[in-house]
């Protein structure tokens, strides 16, 4: 039987950029009684953070929290702006980004989140249908990695703004990708809209600065 895994991309923190938090993304502060035109899906899910619960709520989504979808452990790193970090030990926060197996602030290495978000992906019984997750960009990167059976290290390379959707079949043992946006509909509710009505070039990572120089891009709202 087949099924379908769609991600959500929950809103951002704001412009100081901290790991595991922030203020939410403002463009959705007043969206919270917009209906959703999402494809009809058997069971909702999300991360259990306050910026996807945000997310879904203003989405108009009944999402049950689940603890397998969090965002990364940051360790010590956790509510501290990137610029911080940055500042106190750039080698550190280096390594992160370049080594997947290296968790220099003592909590979750790349590798850890893929080899997690891996093994939900799979547990999801073949029956279940569609599913909807609202989840933070990592899981969605890790999601990608595990479905296009790629390194680890392309953790990185994957672009994935607020609000971008990803749909992951699985058939047959195989996991096929498409790609697409939820943008608000002229009658004020959100729509998912699918590839083909609108692409986005490749664009630097918008959670965490990298050094590396390609990145592809999961289409997002205008």
């Amino acid at each position: 039987m087949t099924v379908c895994l769609t991600f959500v991309c929950a809103i951002t923190g704001d412009s100081t950029r901290t790991f595991g938090g922030g203020s939410p993304y403002p463009a959705l502060r007043a969206a919270a009684a917009a209906t959703p035109a999402f494809s009809p899906y058997s069971l909702a899910v999300r991360g259990p953070s306050a910026l996807c619960a945000q997310t879904a709520d203003s989405l108009g989504l009944e999402t049950t929290p689940e603890p397998a979808l969090s965002d990364f452990d940051y360790g010590e790193w956790d509510s501290r702006t990137v610029a911080d970090v940055v500042a106190e030990n750039p080698h550190r926060f280096s390594l992160w980004l370049t080594d997947p197996d290296a968790a220099p602030h003592g909590g979750e290495s790349v590798r850890q989140i893929c080899r997690r978000i891996g093994e939900w992906m799979n547990s999801v019984p073949s029956d279940t249908g569609r599913v909807l997750a609202v989840t933070e960009s990592s899981v969605i990167r890790a999601a990608l990695v595990n479905a296009l059976s790629v390194p680890a290290r392309a953790f990185w390379h994957f672009d994935v703004p607020p609000l971008s959707a990803l749909s992951l079949t699985r058939r047959e043992g195989q996991w096929h990708i498409r790609l697409g946006h939820v943008s608000p509909g002229r009658s004020g509710g959100w729509i998912m809209r699918s590839n083909s009505e609108r692409s986005s070039g490749p664009r630097a990572p918008q959670s965490v600065p990298t050094a590396h120089s390609r990145t592809y891009a999961v289409t997002h709202v205008p």
